[in-house]
């Protein structure tokens, strides 16, 4: 199958977004495809595009195997939902600069960004005379309503309506959790029989490292987007309720808009157990640093949005054969749970946290045991080739 691939975010942006598409495309090649990707000039999260890419529209390449074809992208930092949405813009009209290069395909995933990358699907969908298929990342526009940017009633209608266009036009939906299954079939209305859930999954399973711990202390670690989507104060507030150990320490890594008062949230509350890093790490010193944890924490914010989904990194922390501390009520409660990769907290309960906390800390072995089920679980289920197989026998069901 010749398989296009459209996805703003992908290989090396970082994200959940490039990370998903980036997977997709190594399992289909896996399986020989020939893939397609039209993606943008790498520019997540910084907006900070390489000197190779400036003064052009478009520049093909070759990653992995697959024809990549970049295109132009404002040089902007996703800092907030108004750049973000300039951005999405940006490569909905970019896009279509590949369109006479990439030639006749057997079919067209709509990988990212979530609801704008509709709009290019169906122009190439309309020149190859065939139907695409729609992937969920993230619930739009619900993601506007929670967080307060859109109020208008009006507004709300116009913005659902083309929400369930962009359900019922393609031919096939690939939503990366059953919680986003569940609310496309009872807000919108779309069959469940048209609705294929498959997850994020890893592309590396890490081997176990001798890492040096940071003074042979227990390292409780979160490291990913410092955005909307997780709750920092419930970890800090536990941090707090924690100084009397003195081996104990958290480490908070990423880069993200709550960067700046979380920095600020340390100071005011003298955090002297709590390292915030937000450089950026080549993968080699991040692998070194994510193996150093004994711990994983994962802070989901208490919204519908995020609590219907699956992250990322809840993946990626089981690639690494560590123990997860889940806070939700949601979701990703559920997959923990279900994996029996960790132990789970509700929302806005810091003294389950640290209670939490302290049971990995005396007792090793649940850890090491929890850790264990999360990797094999990973390597039984969720790694990019059996995505991606899951993904080549969709495609090949359609075509």
């Amino acid at each position: 199958m010749r398989i296009l691939v459209l996805a703003q975010y992908f290989f090396p942006d970082m994200g959940g977004g490039s990370t998903r598409a980036s997977n997709v495309v190594r399992g289909l090649l896996s399986k020989d495809c020939e893939v397609i990707v039209v993606t943008a000039f790498p520019h997540y999260p910084n907006g900070q595009i390489a000197k190779k890419y400036k003064y052009k529209a478009i520049k093909p390449e070759i990653i992995w195997g697959a024809k990549v074809f970049r295109v132009w992208i404002a040089p902007l930092p996703h800092k907030n939902a108004l750049t973000r949405i300039v951005l999405h813009f940006c490569y909905c009209v970019s896009s279509l600069f590949a369109l006479p290069f990439v030639g006749k395909v057997d079919v067209i995933w709509a990988a990212n960004p979530n609801l704008f990358s509709f709009f290019p699907s169906l122009v190439y969908s309309f020149v190859n005379r065939l139907h695409f298929i729609r992937n969920i990342d993230d619930l739009w526009p619900e993601v506007f309503y929670e967080l307060g940017y859109v109020k208008s009633i009006f507004a709300k209608k116009i913005l659902n309506f083309l929400a369930w266009i962009s359900y019922v036009v393609p031919i096939a939906v690939t939503p990366i959790s059953e919680g986003y299954k569940q609310h496309l079939v009872s807000k919108y209305g779309i069959s469940s029989e048209k609705i294929h859930v498959i997850e994020v999954g890893v592309n590396n399973i890490k081997s176990k490292k001798s890492s040096a711990q940071l003074d042979n202390r227990f390292i409780v670690m979160y490291s990913g987007v410092l955005g909307l989507g997780y709750d920092f104060d419930v970890v800090l507030d536990a941090a707090k309720l924690l100084e009397k150990y003195d081996d104990i320490v958290f480490i908070i890594r990423g880069v993200g808009e709550k960067a700046v008062v979380l920095k600020q949230t340390i100071t005011d509350h003298r955090l002297n157990n709590v390292v915030l890093e937000t450089s950026f790490l080549p993968q080699e010193k991040l692998d070194f640093l994510l193996n150093s944890a004994d711990v994983f924490i994962l802070p989901m914010a208490n919204l519908n949005f995020v609590e219907q989904g699956l992250p990322t990194k809840v993946f990626e922390y089981q690639s690494y054969g560590k123990p997860i501390l889940c806070i939700s009520d949601g979701e990703p409660a559920r997959y923990v749970k279900s994996t029996k990769s960790g132990l789970v907290v509700r929302p806005n309960d810091s003294i389950g946290v640290a209670e939490s906390i302290i049971r990995f800390y005396t007792d090793k072995k649940l850890g090491a045991e929890l850790g264990k089920n999360g990797k094999n679980y990973i390597l039984n289920f969720l790694t990019a080739q059996k995505i991606g197989e899951r993904m080549y026998f969709l495609f090949k069901s359609y075509h």
